[in-house]
């Protein structure tokens, strides 16, 4: 299934944006979902139909869906509740009743990648339109599978798991009561859940629109969230210019702002203009006017290669590419077996390819948007 992932500066029009991808495939045959995350019902305000916790099928190739946080954070506590029992009693705790649960922060976020991760495990589409958060939010939604990953495995390691039967002894020993086996089971099935959602946003199928107002404040969006995604791996597979203004228009201030900002993004990404239509899209006559790129073959995904330098040079070169990133902005550390970059105010922390774990770093350079990391092979853990 391809899945096209939609986000923008707020205010930039990127859910009308992303029910007009959807209605335009859809309207060309292919059965097609689109997900919002929305509190309010501004996907449903774009289609002209209402959408809710159920997905709802508006013709019979598209279908729309809002997962309710709140439902499924009442559902998901509960049943912690359930399988906390016993340390809930013995602890003389108060359960909570699941109408006085209201959303913790991040719930939504939560319940937008559960949705991402049913829908894909789904056969029933062909395509999977995601109307992410606004862009500085979506880029922490989309770190998020692989960084609860990293902190499960790190609080609760799984090989530890096979010491079960010694569990009561070493408890004993310590003089401390063990993780019990349901805290294992809880955390190795949230591993799962997020490594399918991992799965989807790594897929080569998986491309990312943005859409943004030309202009200043949208040509600085655009170019942090650029570099936001390309350090998550992912490629923005072009940029829609939102409510382009017409020529003849006499806001010429206006108009000569946004062909500036047009021209200097068509040098950097493949740019669709969207042309204003004077009023708020609504329903299925004012999407279709819009005129949003069609879904197309899903260009080559990004990759960080290793280059075997070692006859010529003596080391190992990983690229990274990092589009729009400068060397002020950059931070790097290696601890252990990863390696942790920081630039332009993004942070991941990504574990070293295999053949660069028996190394030592021998250099680090950025040049054309690109982050060159030399390894030299270390003589005591390389193989002769």
């Amino acid at each position: 299934m391809r899945t096209i992932l939609i986000t923008g500066p707020g205010g930039s029009g990127r859910t009308t944006v992303a029910a007009a991808t959807a209605l335009h495939a859809a309207t060309e045959g292919t059965p097609t979902l689109v997900l919002s995350a929305d509190r309010t019902d501004t996907l449903g305000a774009a289609l002209g139909a209402a959408t809710g916790p159920e997905p709802t099928r508006l013709t019979p190739t598209l279908t729309a869906w809002r997962p309710d946080a709140t439902a499924r954070f009442r559902e998901d506590l509960t049943a912690f509740q359930t399988r906390a029992a016993n340390v809930l009693d013995l602890l003389g705790a108060s359960r909570l009743d699941a109408e006085e649960l209201t959303p913790l922060p991040g719930a939504e976020e939560l319940s937008l990648l559960r949705a991402l991760r049913d829908a894909a495990l789904c056969e029933r589409y062909d395509l999977l339109v995601v109307d992410l958060p606004p862009a500085p939010h979506a880029l922490a939604l989309l770190a998020l599978p692989e960084e609860l990953r990293r902190y499960l495995r790190r609080l609760l390691p799984p090989e530890r798991q096979a010491a079960r039967a010694l569990r009561p002894v070493l408890g004993r020993l310590a003089g401390v009561p063990m993780p019990a086996d349901w805290l294992y089971d809880t955390a190795a099935r949230w591993d799962v859940e997020l490594a399918a959602v991992e799965a989807v946003l790594a897929d080569r199928h998986t491309t990312v629109r943005m859409v943004a107002e030309p202009g200043p404040a949208g040509a600085d969006a655009v170019r942090g969230a650029r570099l936001g995604l390309a350090l998550r791996g992912l490629r923005t597979e072009t940029l829609v210019a939102n409510r382009v203004l017409p020529e003849d228009t006499p806001l010429h201030g206006l108009v000569a702002q946004q062909r500036k900002a047009l021209a200097e993004w068509a040098e950097t990404f493949e740019v669709r203009a969207v042309p204003h239509l004077g009023h708020d899209p609504r329903g299925a006559e004012d999407l279709a006017a819009l005129a949003v790129p069609g879904v197309n073959s899903a260009p080559a995904p990004v990759e960080w290669p290793v280059a075997d330098h070692i006859e010529e040079d003596g080391v190992l070169v990983w690229r990274i590419p990092l589009p729009g990133a400068i060397r002020d902005g950059l931070d790097l550390v290696r601890r252990g077996d990863e390696l942790v970059i920081t630039v332009g105010g993004f942070r991941r922390i990504v574990a070293l390819p295999s053949a660069l774990r028996r190394c030592t770093v021998a250099g680090a350079a950025l040049r054309d948007g690109e982050l060159r990391l030399r390894f030299a092979p270390d003589p005591d853990l390389w193989p002769r």
